[in-house]
Protein backbone atom coordinates (compact mmCIF):
# COMPACT_ATOMS: atom_id res chain seq x y z
CA UNK A 1 0.00 0.00 0.00
CA UNK A 2 1.39 3.38 -0.95
CA UNK A 3 1.42 5.81 1.95
CA UNK A 4 1.47 9.59 1.82
CA UNK A 5 3.92 11.17 4.21
CA UNK A 6 4.06 14.44 6.12
CA UNK A 7 6.98 15.96 7.97
CA UNK A 8 8.06 14.20 11.16
CA UNK A 9 6.69 15.93 14.22
CA UNK A 10 3.79 17.59 12.36
CA UNK A 11 0.66 16.39 14.17
CA UNK A 12 -1.64 19.24 13.14
CA UNK A 13 -2.86 17.34 10.09
CA UNK A 14 -6.66 17.43 10.34
CA UNK A 15 -7.08 19.10 6.95
CA UNK A 16 -4.67 16.61 5.42
CA UNK A 17 -6.60 13.67 6.81
CA UNK A 18 -9.92 14.94 5.49
CA UNK A 19 -8.43 15.86 2.14
CA UNK A 20 -7.05 12.37 1.65
CA UNK A 21 -10.45 10.66 1.76
CA UNK A 22 -10.01 9.89 5.43
CA UNK A 23 -6.60 8.29 4.99
CA UNK A 24 -3.38 9.78 6.29
CA UNK A 25 0.19 8.93 7.20
CA UNK A 26 2.45 10.51 9.76
CA UNK A 27 6.19 10.50 9.58
CA UNK A 28 8.19 7.67 8.06
CA UNK A 29 9.04 5.13 10.76
CA UNK A 30 12.76 4.91 11.36
CA UNK A 31 14.46 1.88 9.87
CA UNK A 32 13.96 0.05 6.58
CA UNK A 33 10.61 -1.33 5.47
CA UNK A 34 10.93 -5.08 5.04
CA UNK A 35 8.37 -7.26 3.26
CA UNK A 36 8.56 -10.71 4.82
CA UNK A 37 6.39 -13.65 5.73
CA UNK A 38 8.72 -15.21 8.30
CA UNK A 39 10.54 -13.15 10.91
CA UNK A 40 14.27 -13.67 11.24
CA UNK A 41 15.93 -13.76 14.63
CA UNK A 42 16.91 -10.09 14.43
CA UNK A 43 13.87 -8.71 12.58
CA UNK A 44 11.60 -6.23 14.29
CA UNK A 45 7.96 -7.28 14.59
CA UNK A 46 6.00 -4.47 12.97
CA UNK A 47 2.60 -3.90 14.57
CA UNK A 48 -0.45 -1.74 13.89
CA UNK A 49 -2.77 -0.80 16.75
CA UNK A 50 -6.45 -0.49 15.80
CA UNK A 51 -8.65 1.61 18.07
CA UNK A 52 -6.85 4.29 20.08
CA UNK A 53 -9.47 6.05 22.17
CA UNK A 54 -9.13 3.84 25.24
CA UNK A 55 -7.40 0.52 25.77
CA UNK A 56 -5.46 0.81 22.51
CA UNK A 57 -2.92 3.18 24.06
CA UNK A 58 -2.04 0.47 26.61
CA UNK A 59 -1.39 -1.79 23.61
CA UNK A 60 0.99 0.79 22.18
CA UNK A 61 2.90 1.08 25.44
CA UNK A 62 2.93 -2.66 26.16
CA UNK A 63 4.23 -3.58 22.72
CA UNK A 64 6.70 -0.70 22.36
CA UNK A 65 8.56 -1.71 25.51
CA UNK A 66 9.38 -5.16 24.09
CA UNK A 67 12.65 -5.92 22.37
CA UNK A 68 12.53 -5.88 18.56
CA UNK A 69 8.88 -4.79 18.42
CA UNK A 70 7.87 -1.59 16.62
CA UNK A 71 4.43 -0.02 16.60
CA UNK A 72 4.47 1.49 13.12
CA UNK A 73 0.82 2.36 12.43
CA UNK A 74 -2.05 3.77 14.45
CA UNK A 75 -5.58 3.29 13.12
CA UNK A 76 -8.82 4.89 14.28
CA UNK A 77 -11.87 6.28 12.44
CA UNK A 78 -11.65 9.46 14.53
CA UNK A 79 -9.01 11.86 13.19
CA UNK A 80 -8.95 13.83 16.45
CA UNK A 81 -8.01 10.67 18.33
CA UNK A 82 -5.30 9.93 15.75
CA UNK A 83 -3.80 13.39 16.07
CA UNK A 84 -3.75 13.21 19.84
CA UNK A 85 -2.15 9.76 19.91
CA UNK A 86 0.39 10.69 17.23
CA UNK A 87 1.48 13.63 19.35
CA UNK A 88 1.74 11.45 22.46
CA UNK A 89 3.68 8.82 20.53
CA UNK A 90 6.11 11.38 19.14
CA UNK A 91 6.61 12.90 22.57
CA UNK A 92 7.20 9.56 24.29
CA UNK A 93 9.16 7.63 21.66
CA UNK A 94 10.82 10.36 19.62
CA UNK A 95 9.56 9.27 16.23
CA UNK A 96 6.47 9.39 14.07
CA UNK A 97 4.04 6.68 13.04
CA UNK A 98 1.81 6.08 10.05
CA UNK A 99 -1.81 7.09 10.62
CA UNK A 100 -4.77 5.36 9.05
CA UNK A 101 -8.53 5.72 9.46
CA UNK A 102 -9.61 2.55 7.63
CA UNK A 103 -8.39 -0.78 9.00
CA UNK A 104 -8.77 -2.35 5.55
CA UNK A 105 -5.90 -0.16 4.37
CA UNK A 106 -3.83 -1.45 7.29
CA UNK A 107 -4.51 -5.02 6.21
CA UNK A 108 -3.39 -4.16 2.66
CA UNK A 109 0.03 -3.14 4.02
CA UNK A 110 2.33 -6.15 3.48
CA UNK A 111 4.95 -4.66 5.80
CA UNK A 112 2.74 -5.04 8.89
CA UNK A 113 3.22 -8.38 10.65
CA UNK A 114 0.58 -8.16 13.37
CA UNK A 115 -2.31 -6.06 14.58
CA UNK A 116 -3.51 -5.26 18.09
CA UNK A 117 -7.28 -4.71 18.12
CA UNK A 118 -8.82 -2.39 20.73
CA UNK A 119 -11.89 -1.26 18.79
CA UNK A 120 -15.42 -1.37 20.23
CA UNK A 121 -16.74 -4.91 20.74
CA UNK A 122 -18.85 -5.01 17.58
CA UNK A 123 -15.68 -4.87 15.45
CA UNK A 124 -13.53 -7.44 17.32
CA UNK A 125 -14.44 -10.62 15.46
CA UNK A 126 -14.55 -9.23 11.93
CA UNK A 127 -11.32 -7.29 12.45
CA UNK A 128 -9.68 -10.51 13.68
CA UNK A 129 -10.99 -12.61 10.80
CA UNK A 130 -9.95 -10.07 8.18
CA UNK A 131 -6.51 -9.85 9.78
CA UNK A 132 -6.09 -13.63 9.64
CA UNK A 133 -7.14 -13.63 6.00
CA UNK A 134 -4.58 -10.89 5.31
CA UNK A 135 -1.80 -12.92 6.92
CA UNK A 136 -1.54 -10.85 10.11
CA UNK A 137 -1.22 -12.25 13.61
CA UNK A 138 -3.65 -10.78 16.12
CA UNK A 139 -3.84 -9.55 19.69
CA UNK A 140 -7.54 -8.82 20.28
CA UNK A 141 -9.10 -7.17 23.30
CA UNK A 142 -11.82 -8.78 25.35
CA UNK A 143 -14.47 -9.78 24.61
CA UNK A 144 -13.11 -11.66 21.63
CA UNK A 145 -16.52 -11.56 20.00
CA UNK A 146 -19.67 -9.45 20.10
CA UNK A 147 -21.93 -12.46 19.44
CA UNK A 148 -21.57 -16.15 20.19
CA UNK A 149 -21.56 -17.33 16.55
CA UNK A 150 -18.79 -15.04 15.38
CA UNK A 151 -16.55 -16.31 18.18
CA UNK A 152 -16.50 -19.75 16.58
CA UNK A 153 -15.71 -18.10 13.23
CA UNK A 154 -12.66 -16.47 14.82
CA UNK A 155 -11.44 -19.91 15.90
CA UNK A 156 -11.96 -21.23 12.37
CA UNK A 157 -10.10 -18.30 10.81
CA UNK A 158 -7.05 -18.66 13.07
CA UNK A 159 -6.85 -22.37 12.25
CA UNK A 160 -7.39 -22.05 8.51
CA UNK A 161 -4.90 -19.22 7.97
CA UNK A 162 -2.43 -20.51 10.59
CA UNK A 163 -2.40 -17.24 12.51
CA UNK A 164 -1.42 -16.56 16.10
CA UNK A 165 -4.41 -15.01 17.92
CA UNK A 166 -4.05 -13.91 21.54
CA UNK A 167 -7.04 -12.78 23.63
CA UNK A 168 -6.59 -9.74 25.88
CA UNK A 169 -7.43 -11.59 29.10
CA UNK A 170 -4.05 -10.80 30.59
CA UNK A 171 -4.79 -12.59 33.86
CA UNK A 172 -3.83 -15.78 32.03
CA UNK A 173 -0.22 -14.55 32.03
CA UNK A 174 -0.18 -13.35 35.65
CA UNK A 175 2.29 -15.23 37.84
CA UNK A 176 -0.02 -14.66 40.83
CA UNK A 177 -3.02 -16.13 39.00
CA UNK A 178 -1.03 -19.07 37.67
CA UNK A 179 0.01 -19.89 41.21
CA UNK A 180 -3.60 -19.56 42.40
CA UNK A 181 -4.88 -21.94 39.71
CA UNK A 182 -2.17 -24.45 40.62
CA UNK A 183 -3.49 -24.47 44.18
CA UNK A 184 -6.98 -25.19 42.85
CA UNK A 185 -5.61 -28.04 40.73
CA UNK A 186 -3.70 -29.70 43.55
CA UNK A 187 -6.58 -29.54 46.02
CA UNK A 188 -5.49 -26.84 48.44
CA UNK A 189 -9.15 -25.95 49.04
CA UNK A 190 -10.33 -29.50 48.38
CA UNK A 191 -12.72 -30.45 45.60
CA UNK A 192 -13.63 -27.21 43.82
CA UNK A 193 -17.28 -27.12 42.85
CA UNK A 194 -18.21 -23.44 42.50
CA UNK A 195 -16.77 -20.26 41.02
CA UNK A 196 -18.09 -16.73 41.27
CA UNK A 197 -17.20 -13.72 39.17
CA UNK A 198 -17.57 -10.34 40.91
CA UNK A 199 -17.95 -7.25 38.72
CA UNK A 200 -18.65 -4.42 41.14
CA UNK A 201 -17.71 -1.36 39.09
CA UNK A 202 -18.74 2.27 39.61
CA UNK A 203 -20.98 3.09 36.61
CA UNK A 204 -22.59 6.50 36.60
CA UNK A 205 -25.76 7.85 35.05
CA UNK A 206 -24.87 8.65 31.41
CA UNK A 207 -27.95 10.78 30.84
CA UNK A 208 -29.95 10.96 27.63
CA UNK A 209 -28.27 12.92 24.87
CA UNK A 210 -29.96 14.01 21.63
CA UNK A 211 -29.26 12.83 18.12
CA UNK A 212 -26.97 15.24 16.29
CA UNK A 213 -24.95 15.56 13.08
CA UNK A 214 -21.87 13.37 12.84
CA UNK A 215 -18.79 15.45 13.75
CA UNK A 216 -16.35 16.13 10.90
CA UNK A 217 -13.50 14.29 12.63
CA UNK A 218 -15.35 10.95 12.75
CA UNK A 219 -15.94 8.47 9.93
CA UNK A 220 -19.13 7.17 11.46
CA UNK A 221 -19.75 4.60 8.74
CA UNK A 222 -16.40 2.97 9.52
CA UNK A 223 -16.97 3.27 13.26
CA UNK A 224 -20.34 1.52 12.88
CA UNK A 225 -18.90 -1.20 10.64
CA UNK A 226 -20.89 -4.45 10.91
CA UNK A 227 -23.39 -3.09 13.44
CA UNK A 228 -26.81 -1.64 12.73
CA UNK A 229 -26.32 1.99 11.78
CA UNK A 230 -28.14 4.28 14.17
CA UNK A 231 -28.39 8.08 14.17
CA UNK A 232 -25.30 9.59 15.76
CA UNK A 233 -25.47 10.49 19.46
CA UNK A 234 -22.99 11.10 22.27
CA UNK A 235 -24.96 8.37 24.05
CA UNK A 236 -22.92 5.99 21.88
CA UNK A 237 -19.60 7.48 20.79
CA UNK A 238 -17.12 7.06 22.31
CA UNK A 239 -17.22 5.12 25.56
CA UNK A 240 -20.93 4.65 26.14
CA UNK A 241 -21.30 2.15 23.30
CA UNK A 242 -20.59 -0.45 26.03
CA UNK A 243 -24.18 -0.05 27.24
CA UNK A 244 -25.93 -0.47 23.86
CA UNK A 245 -26.66 -3.92 22.44
CA UNK A 246 -25.67 -3.01 18.87
CA UNK A 247 -22.08 -2.32 19.94
CA UNK A 248 -21.41 -3.61 23.46
CA UNK A 249 -22.43 -6.37 25.84
CA UNK A 250 -22.90 -4.59 29.16
CA UNK A 251 -20.45 -5.02 32.00
CA UNK A 252 -20.61 -8.81 31.93
CA UNK A 253 -19.12 -8.51 28.44
CA UNK A 254 -16.78 -5.70 29.39
CA UNK A 255 -14.96 -6.05 32.70
CA UNK A 256 -16.72 -9.38 33.20
CA UNK A 257 -14.81 -11.29 30.52
CA UNK A 258 -11.78 -11.36 32.81
CA UNK A 259 -13.97 -12.93 35.49
CA UNK A 260 -15.74 -15.45 33.23
CA UNK A 261 -12.35 -16.49 31.87
CA UNK A 262 -10.93 -17.06 35.36
CA UNK A 263 -14.07 -19.02 36.33
CA UNK A 264 -13.59 -21.35 33.37
CA UNK A 265 -9.86 -21.63 34.03
CA UNK A 266 -10.18 -22.36 37.71
CA UNK A 267 -13.03 -24.87 37.40
CA UNK A 268 -11.45 -26.44 34.29
CA UNK A 269 -14.74 -26.45 32.38
CA UNK A 270 -15.98 -25.30 28.99
CA UNK A 271 -19.43 -24.25 27.85
CA UNK A 272 -22.34 -24.90 30.23
CA UNK A 273 -25.45 -27.07 29.89
CA UNK A 274 -27.91 -24.72 31.58
CA UNK A 275 -28.05 -20.94 31.91
CA UNK A 276 -30.30 -18.54 33.73
CA UNK A 277 -29.98 -14.81 34.24
CA UNK A 278 -31.91 -12.01 35.91
CA UNK A 279 -31.39 -8.30 36.38
CA UNK A 280 -32.36 -4.90 35.07
CA UNK A 281 -32.03 -1.14 35.46
CA UNK A 282 -32.84 0.01 38.98
CA UNK A 283 -30.92 3.25 39.51
CA UNK A 284 -30.75 5.45 36.42
CA UNK A 285 -33.34 6.52 33.86
CA UNK A 286 -30.64 7.05 31.25
CA UNK A 287 -29.74 5.91 27.73
CA UNK A 288 -28.21 2.57 28.76
CA UNK A 289 -29.89 -0.47 27.20
CA UNK A 290 -27.91 -3.16 28.99
CA UNK A 291 -28.78 -4.05 32.60
CA UNK A 292 -27.10 -2.20 35.45
CA UNK A 293 -27.52 -5.20 37.75
CA UNK A 294 -27.17 -8.73 36.43
CA UNK A 295 -26.87 -12.13 38.08
CA UNK A 296 -26.11 -15.04 35.74
CA UNK A 297 -25.78 -18.72 36.65
CA UNK A 298 -24.13 -21.45 34.53
CA UNK A 299 -24.71 -25.06 35.49
CA UNK A 300 -22.52 -28.09 34.66
CA UNK A 301 -24.61 -30.98 36.02
CA UNK A 302 -22.36 -33.83 34.86
CA UNK A 303 -19.25 -32.23 36.36
CA UNK A 304 -21.22 -31.17 39.47
CA UNK A 305 -19.96 -27.60 39.10
CA UNK A 306 -21.58 -24.20 38.89
CA UNK A 307 -20.57 -20.63 38.00
CA UNK A 308 -22.24 -17.45 39.24
CA UNK A 309 -21.41 -14.03 37.77
CA UNK A 310 -22.65 -10.84 39.43
CA UNK A 311 -22.68 -7.31 38.03
CA UNK A 312 -23.31 -4.38 40.38
CA UNK A 313 -22.99 -0.75 39.28
CA UNK A 314 -22.87 1.42 42.39
CA UNK A 315 -22.56 1.36 46.19
CA UNK A 316 -21.78 -2.15 47.39
CA UNK A 317 -19.75 -4.23 49.81
CA UNK A 318 -16.57 -6.04 48.87
CA UNK A 319 -16.03 -9.72 49.62
CA UNK A 320 -12.67 -10.56 51.23
CA UNK A 321 -11.45 -7.19 49.84
CA UNK A 322 -12.56 -8.25 46.37
CA UNK A 323 -14.76 -5.90 44.34
CA UNK A 324 -13.60 -7.04 40.91
CA UNK A 325 -12.36 -10.60 40.88
CA UNK A 326 -13.31 -14.18 41.66
CA UNK A 327 -14.09 -16.48 44.55
CA UNK A 328 -13.73 -20.27 44.34
CA UNK A 329 -15.37 -22.66 46.80
CA UNK A 330 -14.11 -26.15 47.63
CA UNK A 331 -14.81 -28.93 50.08
CA UNK A 332 -11.92 -27.79 52.35
CA UNK A 333 -12.03 -24.00 52.00
CA UNK A 334 -12.30 -21.12 49.55
CA UNK A 335 -10.06 -18.80 47.55
CA UNK A 336 -10.50 -15.06 46.91
CA UNK A 337 -8.82 -13.48 43.86
CA UNK A 338 -8.66 -9.73 43.23
CA UNK A 339 -7.97 -9.22 39.53
CA UNK A 340 -4.30 -10.00 39.06
CA UNK A 341 -3.37 -8.29 42.35
CA UNK A 342 -3.61 -11.11 44.90
CA UNK A 343 -5.12 -14.42 45.89
CA UNK A 344 -5.87 -15.60 49.42
CA UNK A 345 -7.11 -18.92 50.71
CA UNK A 346 -9.14 -19.67 53.81
CA UNK A 347 -9.32 -23.23 55.09
CA UNK A 348 -11.85 -25.13 57.16
CA UNK A 349 -14.83 -24.00 59.15
CA UNK A 350 -12.74 -21.49 61.07
CA UNK A 351 -11.43 -19.90 57.87
CA UNK A 352 -7.80 -20.33 58.84
CA UNK A 353 -5.51 -18.39 56.45
CA UNK A 354 -3.85 -20.63 53.88
CA UNK A 355 -1.48 -19.96 50.97
CA UNK A 356 -1.59 -16.46 49.47
CA UNK A 357 0.38 -14.20 47.16
CA UNK A 358 0.21 -10.71 45.70
CA UNK A 359 1.75 -8.54 43.02
CA UNK A 360 3.84 -10.80 40.77
CA UNK A 361 4.46 -10.16 37.07
CA UNK A 362 2.52 -10.28 33.82
CA UNK A 363 4.04 -10.77 30.36
CA UNK A 364 0.91 -11.11 28.22
CA UNK A 365 2.15 -9.02 25.28
CA UNK A 366 5.53 -10.75 25.49
CA UNK A 367 3.80 -14.13 25.42
CA UNK A 368 2.01 -13.08 22.22
CA UNK A 369 5.24 -11.91 20.59
CA UNK A 370 7.04 -15.11 21.59
CA UNK A 371 4.29 -17.19 19.97
CA UNK A 372 4.44 -15.06 16.81
CA UNK A 373 8.20 -15.46 16.51
CA UNK A 374 8.12 -19.21 17.15
CA UNK A 375 4.92 -19.79 15.10
CA UNK A 376 3.72 -21.95 17.99
CA UNK A 377 0.17 -21.19 19.10
CA UNK A 378 0.49 -23.81 21.83
CA UNK A 379 2.54 -21.46 24.00
CA UNK A 380 -0.18 -18.78 24.02
CA UNK A 381 -1.65 -18.27 27.48
CA UNK A 382 -4.97 -16.95 26.07
CA UNK A 383 -5.52 -18.53 22.64
CA UNK A 384 -8.52 -17.87 20.42
CA UNK A 385 -10.49 -20.85 21.73
CA UNK A 386 -10.35 -19.29 25.20
CA UNK A 387 -11.51 -16.00 23.67
CA UNK A 388 -14.54 -17.76 22.25
CA UNK A 389 -15.52 -19.55 25.46
CA UNK A 390 -14.95 -16.76 27.97
CA UNK A 391 -16.88 -14.36 25.73
CA UNK A 392 -19.56 -17.02 25.16
CA UNK A 393 -20.44 -17.07 28.85
CA UNK A 394 -21.31 -13.38 28.67
CA UNK A 395 -23.33 -13.88 25.49
CA UNK A 396 -25.26 -16.84 26.90
CA UNK A 397 -26.00 -14.93 30.11
CA UNK A 398 -27.25 -11.93 28.14
CA UNK A 399 -29.49 -14.14 25.99
CA UNK A 400 -31.00 -15.75 29.10
CA UNK A 401 -31.55 -12.27 30.56
CA UNK A 402 -33.33 -11.04 27.43
CA UNK A 403 -35.57 -14.11 27.21
CA UNK A 404 -36.25 -14.29 30.93
CA UNK A 405 -36.15 -18.05 31.28
CA UNK A 406 -33.82 -20.97 31.98
CA UNK A 407 -32.05 -22.12 28.80
CA UNK A 408 -30.76 -25.58 27.99
CA UNK A 409 -27.59 -25.59 25.89
CA UNK A 410 -25.66 -28.26 23.99
CA UNK A 411 -21.92 -27.49 24.18
CA UNK A 412 -21.15 -30.00 21.39
CA UNK A 413 -23.37 -28.40 18.75
CA UNK A 414 -23.08 -24.92 20.28
CA UNK A 415 -26.85 -24.54 19.97
CA UNK A 416 -29.69 -24.36 22.44
CA UNK A 417 -31.75 -27.48 22.95
CA UNK A 418 -35.01 -27.26 21.00
CA UNK A 419 -35.12 -23.47 21.23
CA UNK A 420 -35.12 -21.70 17.88
CA UNK A 421 -35.87 -18.34 19.46
CA UNK A 422 -32.73 -18.54 21.57
CA UNK A 423 -30.67 -19.89 18.66
CA UNK A 424 -31.53 -16.81 16.59
CA UNK A 425 -29.92 -14.67 19.29
CA UNK A 426 -26.55 -16.39 18.93
CA UNK A 427 -25.67 -14.11 16.01
CA UNK A 428 -26.56 -10.77 14.46
CA UNK A 429 -27.30 -9.61 10.94
CA UNK A 430 -24.16 -7.82 9.80
CA UNK A 431 -24.32 -4.63 7.77
CA UNK A 432 -22.76 -4.96 4.31
CA UNK A 433 -19.96 -4.79 3.35
CA UNK A 434 -18.78 -5.46 6.91
CA UNK A 435 -19.92 -9.07 7.06
CA UNK A 436 -18.49 -12.03 8.97
CA UNK A 437 -18.43 -14.77 6.30
CA UNK A 438 -20.40 -17.97 6.72
CA UNK A 439 -17.48 -19.89 5.24
CA UNK A 440 -14.12 -18.74 6.52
Amino acid sequence: MGKSKVLEGDVNRRSFIKGAAGISAASLVSGPVINRNVLGANDSLRVAVLGLNGRGWAHVEGLQELDRVEVVTLCDPDSDVLEQRAAEFKNKYGRGVYLEKDLRKVYDDKDIDAVAIATPNHWHALATIWACQAGKDVYVEKPGSHTFWEGRKMVEAAAKYKRIVQHGTQSRSSTVLKEAIEHLRKGTIGEVYMARGLIYRWREDIGVKPMEPVPDNLDYDLWTGPARKRPFSRNIVHYNWHWHWDYGNGDIGNQGIHQTDICLWGLDVGLPDRITSMGGKFLWDDAKETPEVLSSTYHYPEQKKIIEVEVRPWCTNTEEDVAVGNIFYGSEGYMAISGSSFYRTFLGQDREPGPSAEKGSNDHFANFVEAVRSRDEKILTAPVEHAHKSSALAHLGNIAYKLGRVLEFDPASELFVGDEEADRMLRRRDRAPFVVPEKI
